[in-house]
């Protein structure tokens, strides 16, 4: 009897290491941000450096900054109204976007009232929020808080509709009330959401900030940079919008690594 060939079965594709995976990503990630600033060195040696500083130049002029408790003081102000106005959006948004995604009558109710105010470019509500408020702290927590909320309201009652009903069947089957369907199941499925709608609302508020810093009362790092643009001083400006952008990037990478670590279900939270 002749053997009969048995087709051999082609070879499972081989996985990285979950470290090897994290350190080619996080080498990829540093190279490029080592790229851009060697482009900007690059561009700026074609310019004066009132128009354009190196980042050698706003390095230093941040340190110069630093010592002289300047910029230190001016952050620590920044943050003062920047961290109340989106507790308060956050306070507003995660409530008001779960019971539209899950409430039919609340969704129609406040979709439109929503969308509305959200087509409104925000630094459009400024001259009314300095009739409303003035032009100092109140001011511009009010102002942070517009333009966070609408976009985290968004999100969070997209992330509550799409919750799979299925596992809310089976909370009612097991006798759940309506809380502990909404604190054991409707939350657990929409915690990718709820981070989603932080790090947008996070990014949203750091820009909230020096906006009102720059089209209200000019004060903290707003003030440094108006002060600096009218000395001609880019090295100043540069450096106030760089911690800006390290700001807005250390704070989303501290909100997924904080995803990472509650939605450990998820693929993404394994890693």
């Amino acid at each position: 009897m002749s053997d009969v060939a048995v087709p051999s079965q082609p070879p499972a594709p081989r996985k990285l290491p979950a470290r090897l995976g994290q350190r080619s990503l996080g080498i990829v990630y540093l190279a490029s941000l080592v790229a851009g600033l060697l482009v900007w060195q690059l561009v700026a040696q074609g310019y004066s450096s009132f128009v354009l500083a190196s980042p050698l130049k706003v390095l230093a002029r941040l340190w110069q900054m630093t010592l002289s408790m300047e910029l230190p003081r001016a952050l620590g102000g920044s943050l003062q109204h920047m961290a109340l106005g989106y507790v308060i959006a956050c306070a507003i948004a995660l409530p008001v976007g779960l019971l539209m995604g899950r409430m039919r009558f609340v969704n129609d109710l406040l979709d439109p009232v929503v969308n509305l105010i959200y087509a409104v470019p925000s630094v459009a509500w400024a001259p009314f929020i300095m009739i409303w408020c003035g032009l100092y702290f109140e001011a511009r927590v009010v102002l942070v808080v517009i333009m966070c909320v609408f976009d985290m309201i968004i999100v969070v009652s997209t992330g509550a509709r799409n919750a799979d009903p299925r596992l809310l069947a089976v909370g009612r089957a097991f006798g759940a009330s309506p809380w502990q369907q909404v604190r054991m199941v409707l939350l657990p499925e929409s915690l990718p959401f709820l981070f989603t709608a932080l790090r947008i609302g996070v990014v949203r508020a750091v820009n909230a900030m020096i906006t009102a810093e720059l089209f209200l009362a000019a004060v903290n790092l707003g003030a440094i940079m108006k002060q600096s643009a009218v000395r001609l001083d880019s090295a100043a400006v540069l450096g106030i919008l760089a911690v800006l952008c390290l700001l807005g990037l250390a704070l989303q990478e501290l909100l997924l690594l904080a995803e990472r670590r509650v939605c450990i279900w998820r693929p993404e939270g394994r890693r």
